[in-house]
Formats: structure tokens, sequence, C-alpha cells
């Protein structure tokens, strides 16, 4: 069994999809520690030839607490938002089939952040046909308190995972030595470039999966979702 484990993003760009198709299960993180310069609220959209970066404003609280116990500002304009998505996308080929799951998508009625977040990958997956299973951490039974690859190990331990999958970005975080003496085979997905046509400017790349939604077709996406990667 294949397995993936990652951070929850806000509508993150497409090798995070490519990491949970590359795999039969994918455990979301729910017990780890909210960073403010991370991608858990923000990410980046296509505005007038650049990219801006576009967010979900949160609850000021502290800054030791997980993404879990995170909460959504009281004050948070969805239709701001919205409008924000709207206006860099109306003219995009696709934006009438995705504009309304990005409207399902903020429209969510929990405001508690990792369960905004985790409704939208799981909602964002349903639409590219990704089958995947996905859990969430605090549900499987390892002693959360390991840190970094101990606790990685744990959860493929626990969910019998004979292959981990990590993105390419963790490279110097883990030893393949070290998941080989616990029966795992670590690999690490490589996500080869995916360039598509952004109206008439130059392209910019690894934007958030609304911008490849807005710009591409399901059976262009889905291919490229299924081969366009490199495991290491």
């Amino acid at each position: 069994m294949k397995l993936a484990i990652m951070q929850p993003y806000f509508f993150p760009y497409i090798g995070y999809f490519q990491l949970i198709a590359a795999v039969d299960r994918f455990i979301v993180y729910d017990n780890i520690k909210y960073t403010k310069k991370g991608w858990f609220n923000r990410n980046r959209i296509l505005k007038n030839g650049r990219d801006i970066l576009f967010s979900l404003p949160l609850k000021s609280d502290s800054d030791f607490l997980d993404v879990r116990d995170r909460e959504l500002a009281a004050d948070f304009k969805m239709n701001k938002l919205l409008n924000q998505i709207k206006g860099s996308y109306q003219l995009a080929p696709y934006f009438k089939q995705v504009f309304p799951l990005v409207e399902h998508i903020m429209q969510y009625g929990n405001f508690n952040l990792f369960r905004f977040l985790h409704n939208s990958i799981v909602k964002t997956c349903e639409y590219l046909r990704i089958d995947t299973e996905i859990e969430i951490s605090s549900d499987i039974q390892i002693a959360h308190t390991l840190k970094n690859q101990d606790k990685v190990i744990a959860l493929c331990k626990k969910s019998g995972a004979s292959i981990y999958i990590n993105a390419i970005g963790g490279l110097d975080l883990y030893s393949k030595k070290d998941f080989h003496a616990k029966g795992i085979e670590l690999k690490f997905i490589k996500p080869m470039p995916f360039e598509y046509k952004q109206f008439d400017n130059e392209f910019v790349p690894w934007l958030s999966i609304i911008d490849v939604l807005m710009f591409n077709s399901i059976d262009a996406i889905g291919a490229y979702l299924y081969s366009n990667y490199e495991l290491i």
C-alpha cells in the first residue's frame, strides 16, 4: 500500500494533488503547528499577468496552536474573496465550470481552519476524479508526541504502508535507510513542468490549483496528475 502525508493547504498547487493521486491513502495533518509563513491559509492566483496572494483571514490567537485549533476570522468576507477570484478568471475558458466549485467550497459552514481546508481538499479531489482514501492524522492511533521522521514512520506502520511517497521538498529530511530498516520503501515525487496558456500572458508556474482548473479541461489535468512526475 502506498501512503503520503501532508499538511493541509488552501487550494494548493497541482503537485499537491499529484501526490494524492499517486498513492492509495493520503493522511492530512491536523495536529501540526500552524505557521504564519506557510501556505495553510494563503496561495497565489493570476491577476493581470502577475501572481498575487489571496488568503483566509484568521481569528487572532496564540502562535503555538495546532492547525485544528485555529479559526477563520468572524468577519471573514467570503464574497470579497470570491469577487477577487472572479475578477481574475471570469474570462478564462473553464470559468463557468470551475467557479461553482470554488463558491461551494468557500460557502462551507464550519469556520475551523482545519475543517475548512480538509473540506476544500476533499471537494477538489472529487472534482478531479481522484479516489484516493483521505484520512486525518489525529484519528490514527499512534504516539502523537513523536516528531518528524519518527512520526511519519509510525503513521506508515499503523496504516500498513509498504511504500511512503513524500513531496520532493523533503529530500533532505528523511532517510531511505531508516525507512528501509522499518520495512518501508521511501520515494520522493518530482513533478514535471506543466505549462499551459494563461490568456496571452507570459506563463506563471505553480500557482494555486484554481489557476490550473480555470485554464485546463479535467481530462488534460488528469493526464498530468497520473503521469507527469518522476519517483526518485
